[in-house]
């Protein structure tokens, strides 16, 4: 186990963290999702590859590196566990949110009626900004959970004097 960063036991320290372990997140989704409309794009049109295939590939490497930059940017800071715990983690909280907005692009599609261009847009970025919400906090919790302080020595009022 990791100690404790010193960052942490400062006062205000935990609203610095927060802004930062916020700001990395939001620039490595940022990036990631930039990097997977790219791959997807030189994939299906240049390469050849199909639609399908063009966004598995592009879709597993844009979750492995955001992984990667996660581990050691965003949750640096944070306590460690084994690379493959960790990427299962990542990996079962991405397919959940995945799902979620399946399911609202779903829903608005077919038992709501929609079939607008803007409407469906509007579903998905809605569910895109639910996943994200619960994917900063999946990761916090369950991915790079805090590091558990560990005690330094006795604690002064336990001590008893000897005579």
């Amino acid at each position: 186990m990791r100690p404790t960063p010193a960052l942490a036991t400062r006062p205000g320290s935990a609203w610095r963290l927060l802004v930062r372990e916020l700001s990395a997140f939001g620039t490595v989704g940022g990036a990631c999702f930039l990097l997977d409309l790219v791959l997807f794009q030189v994939l299906y049109a240049s390469v050849g590859l199909g639609a399908v295939t063009s966004k598995l590939i592009s879709t597993l490497v844009s979750m492995t590196v955001a992984y990667l930059a996660h581990r050691y940017w965003s949750f640096s800071s944070r306590e460690r566990s084994s690379v493959r715990r960790e990427y299962l983690l990542f990996v079962a909280i991405n397919g959940v949110t995945l799902l979620l907005s399946l399911a609202v692009v779903g829903i608005v599609r077919h038992p709501l009626g929609q079939d607008s261009p803007l409407v469906l847009q509007v579903a998905n970025v809605a569910s895109i900004a639910v996943g994200t919400v619960i994917r900063y906090l999946g990761y916090r919790r369950w991915v790079f959970p805090a590091a558990v302080p560990q005690p330094v020595g006795e604690p002064l009022a336990e001590r008893v004097p000897e005579r």
